[in-house]
């Protein structure tokens, strides 16, 4: 094992490195199904709603409801992940609707891409870099006119210590962030930010509470 998968903080806190052995694990427990069957991520709907298709990059694509989603609008699509069976399940996802996706297996924290996209989003992705790192690097991998759009786990206060990602279970607080600490990155000479919000939302279906923050910013 080259990695601990997770340790104590300060606080006696379960945290985690969020490598490939971690994912990889998620994507072979019980919750796996689960993700595997979600639905695209309702913030990427209202958000993209008045883009005109191009080429899309999603960083973190987990089992690819919004990647195909964005395949089955019109976008060229390129979605990436760590996990090799969260890709393989995405697969057979985009199969079924008839979509074409090109799915990377790649660790985000060092990964770069040929090119840069129109789009780039994330949604809920937990690389083994600090979470405003890799915004800050995703961020990097969008053309001049092209968008960035982010939906993170947001951090708010006594909260932030369990050992999810975004299915229900409270997220470590390394791997949330606030809508002011993701827009204080972008430079406003680059950037222009149209959406900064935090939310919450009940899960279809169940009684969970998803404490969300969304950033989308136009590279100028």
């Amino acid at each position: 094992m080259s990695k601990r998968r997770a340790h104590l903080d300060r606080g006696d806190r379960v945290t985690h490195t969020f490598d490939n052995e971690y994912w990889d694990q998620i994507w072979q427990g019980d919750r796996a199904q689960a993700m595997a069957t979600s639905q695209p991520n309702p913030h990427l709907l209202t958000e993209v709603a008045d883009l005109t298709p191009g080429t899309a990059l999603d960083a973190g694509c987990g089992a690819g409801a919004e990647a195909i989603w964005l395949a089955s609008c019109g976008w060229q699509v390129t979605a990436a992940d760590i996990a090799t069976d969260a890709l393989a399940r995405a697969a057979e996802r985009a199969d079924a609707n008839g979509v074409q996706v090109e799915w990377v297996e790649a660790d985000l924290s060092v990964w770069e891409p040929e090119a840069p996209y129109d789009l780039v989003t994330t949604h809920y992705a937990h690389p083994s870099i600090p979470q405003l790192e890799f915004y800050d690097r995703i961020a990097t991998w969008v053309a001049p006119g092209g968008t960035l759009l982010i939906v993170g786990h947001l951090h708010h206060g006594g909260h932030g210590h369990g050992h999810g990602h975004g299915h229900g279970h409270e997220p470590p607080a390394a791997a949330s962030a606030t809508a002011a600490t993701i827009t204080a990155r972008l430079d406003p000479a680059a950037w222009e930010v149209v959406t900064a919000q935090e939310s919450q939302r009940t899960v279809p279906g169940s009684d969970k509470v998803l404490h969300d923050v969304v950033v989308r910013a136009t590279r100028r």
